[in-house]
C-alpha cells in the first residue's frame, strides 16, 4: 500500500514538473490543430460565427480557386530548387570545417550565423536590396563587364533568387552534417588510402554511406520547412512578378488576413499538411532502404 502511494505521489510530482509544457501543448498546439480541422468545414471569418458547409471549401480549392493549385506547383518547384542546393552546399562547407585548420571553431560559428538571422524580415529586406536592378549584385556584375540581371523583376529569375535566400541559411544543416562527419571512423579512410582510393572514391564509398542517417534527417526537415516557406517570397517579391513566386503559404496568408476567409484558409492549411505528409512518408520509405545504421536499426 505504501509503495502504491509512493508511486502515485511520484506520478503527480512528475506531472507537476511537465505541467508548463503540457498546458502550452494543449492550449497552443492541440487546440489550434483541432480548431482548424473544424473551421476548414465552415464558412468562417473573424467578424462572423462559423457556419457548417461541409466539403465546400475543399471543392472550391480544386475546382474554382485559380491560384491554389498553381501556387502549390510553385511551392513544389521552390522546394526542389532550394532543398538540394542547400544540403549540397551545407555538406560541402561541413567537410571543409571538418579539418584541423587554424581557427576552425571561429569559422564554424560564422557559418552558422545565417541560420539564426536568415528567417527574419530584416534579412529578406536586405536580400531584396541586394538583388534589385540597382542593387549591389548588379553593380558587381557591371563592374566586371557583365550585363545586369533583373533578379526579382523577371519571372525567369525571381524564384531562383528567393530560393538562394534559403540556401544561404544552411547553418543548421551544416552543423548536423559536421556532427555526422565526426562520427565516421578514421580507420576506414586510412584503409582506403592504403588501397589507393581517391578522395572522390572515399566520399562516395565511405563518407556518404556513413552519414546517411544525417542526410535522411536533413532532407526531410528541410523539405518540411521548404513547403512552409513564407517570409522570403512575401517580403522580397510579394508573390510576383506574374505570380512566379506566389507560393502556397502566401495564398493561405492572403485568404486568412487579406480576404478574412478563415475557414477557407484552414482548408488550405490542411491541403498543405497532406502534401507535406505524403512527401514525408515517401521519403521515409525511400531512406529506409538506403540508410545505414551501425546497430542495424531502421530510419
Amino acid at each position: 500500500m505504501k509503495n502504491k502511494k509512493k508511486k502515485s505521489l511520484s506520478n503527480w510530482i512528475g506531472l507537476l514538473y511537465i505541467s508548463p509544457w503540457l498546458i502550452g501543448f494543449l492550449l497552443f498546439t492541440l487546440y489550434p490543430i483541432l480548431s482548424s480541422i473544424y473551421y476548414s468545414f465552415t464558412d468562417f471569418s473573424i467578424a462572423s460565427a462559423p457556419v457548417w458547409i461541409g466539403f465546400k471549401n475543399y471543392i472550391e480549392i480544386f475546382t474554382k480557386d485559380k491560384l491554389a493549385i498553381p501556387s502549390l506547383a510553385i511551392t513544389f518547384k521552390y522546394v526542389f530548387l532550394s532543398v538540394p542546393a542547400k544540403l549540397v552546399f551545407a555538406l560541402f562547407v561541413a567537410m571543409i570545417l571538418n579539418t584541423n585548420m587554424k581557427g576552425v571553431n571561429f569559422y564554424r560559428t560564422v557559418y552558422y550565423l545565417p541560420s539564426i538571422l536568415g528567417g527574419s524580415v530584416a534579412i529578406a529586406v536586405l536580400w531584396r536590396f541586394l538583388f534589385r536592378r540597382d542593387g549591389i549584385v548588379n553593380l558587381i556584375l557591371q563592374a566586371v563587364g557583365l550585363p545586369y540581371v533583373d533578379w526579382i523583376g523577371s519571372p525567369k529569375f525571381a524564384l531562383g533568387t528567393v530560393a538562394l535566400l534559403a540556401v544561404w541559411q544552411f547553418g543548421s544543416s551544416m552543423v548536423l552534417f559536421l556532427s555526422g562527419l565526426k562520427q565516421v571512423p578514421q580507420e576506414l579512410y586510412e584503409a582506403a588510402e592504403v588501397d589507393g582510393a581517391t578522395k572522390m572514391r572515399q566520399f562516395f564509398s565511405i563518407t556518404l554511406p556513413m552519414i546517411t542517417p544525417v542526410v535522411s534527417f536533413n532532407v526531410i526537415m528541410q523539405l518540411i520547412n521548404g513547403f512552409q516557406e513564407f517570409t522570403g517570397p512575401y517580403v522580397i517579391t510579394s508573390g510576383g512578378p506574374l505570380n512566379s513566386t506566389y507560393v502556397f503559404a502566401i495564398h493561405l496568408y492572403n485568404s486568412a488576413f487579406k480576404y478574412f476567409r478563415t475557414g477557407y484558409a484552414s482548408a488550405l492549411s490542411w491541403i498543405l499538411f497532406m502534401a507535406i505528409m505524403i512527401f514525408t512518408v515517401i521519403l521515409f520509405k525511400f531512406f529506409d532502404r538506403f540508410t545505414y545504421y551501425e546497430d542495424g536499426g531502421k530510419f
